[in-house]
């Protein structure tokens, strides 16, 4: 493995973790390490097992038809959101899946393990030349995508049906298939103010969705689960506000 292969390689992974700690630093009441790691994990499977429906696709990959390249575009964004959600309701079964907030940071962790995976691929398939610019970009986009299906999940705490579950899905999917749609069209500024546009529309989503768990964090305060487990012997302990 060349120098510069591997360097591409750690850039990928820091890219990774930075993201998550700065997603997962929002939660007012952390989540154990042992269940975020497990949660990257399924991430890390979902994009295996994302991969291999991706490569059934065959000859439609190659294909430089717009309607076969938007088809692609929309098949993709379904089957990576698809597994990535599932990826994420590994966690929700779990005691320590207590409030909303839980329904992001594991929606987020699960897509982030999803993106180190597909950046390692690129990154040992095409070398090190293009693999920066993939890993700065897709490892924040499919954080972001994942957050609406996050904050359905949240929703859960609150009683949702499931219908708030699959409409938040379906929006992930949507931002996921508008974004490859884009990438897949001819380049100029009219995609990039597009690209610009989607990308400026999932931060405010995600920023949304985020203000609005910390407000009920900070309304109703930790869990008696988490209170709990804090209170345990060798527990590392954490001021709740």
């Amino acid at each position: 493995m060349t120098t510069g292969l591997l360097l591409s390689l750690l850039v990928s992974v820091g890219i990774t973790f930075v993201w998550l700690w700065f997603f997962v630093r929002r939660d007012r009441h952390p989540e154990p390490l042992w269940l975020l790691a497990r949660t990257f994990g399924w991430g890390m499977f979902a994009w295996l097992v994302a991969a291999a429906f991706e490569a059934s696709l065959g000859r439609l990959l190659d294909s430089s038809l717009p309607l076969i390249l938007l088809l692609v575009a929309l098949l993709t964004a379904v089957i990576e959101e698809g597994f990535k959600f599932v990826a994420a309701t590994t966690a929700i079964t779990e005691l320590s899946f207590d409030e909303p907030m839980d329904g992001l940071v594991y929606a987020v962790t699960a897509a982030l393990g999803f993106a180190l995976m597909e950046n390692v691929t690129y990154t040992l398939g095409f070398g090190s030349g293009a693999a920066a610019w993939h890993a700065l970009v897709t490892t924040l986009a499919h954080a972001l995508f994942s957050a609406p299906q996050g904050y359905a999940l949240g929703g859960l705490h609150w009683q949702r049906g499931r219908s708030w579950v699959v409409r938040g899905v379906a929006l992930s999917m949507t931002l996921h298939f508008v974004f490859n749609g884009i990438l897949s069209g001819p380049p100029g500024w009219w995609p990039l103010l597009a690209l610009s546009g989607v990308v400026t529309l999932m931060i405010w989503l995600a920023s949304r969705y985020y203000l609005s768990f910390e407000a009920h964090a900070r309304e109703h305060g930790p869990s008696q689960y988490f209170l709990d487990t804090q209170a345990r012997p060798g527990a590392q302990g954490h001021k709740s506000e």
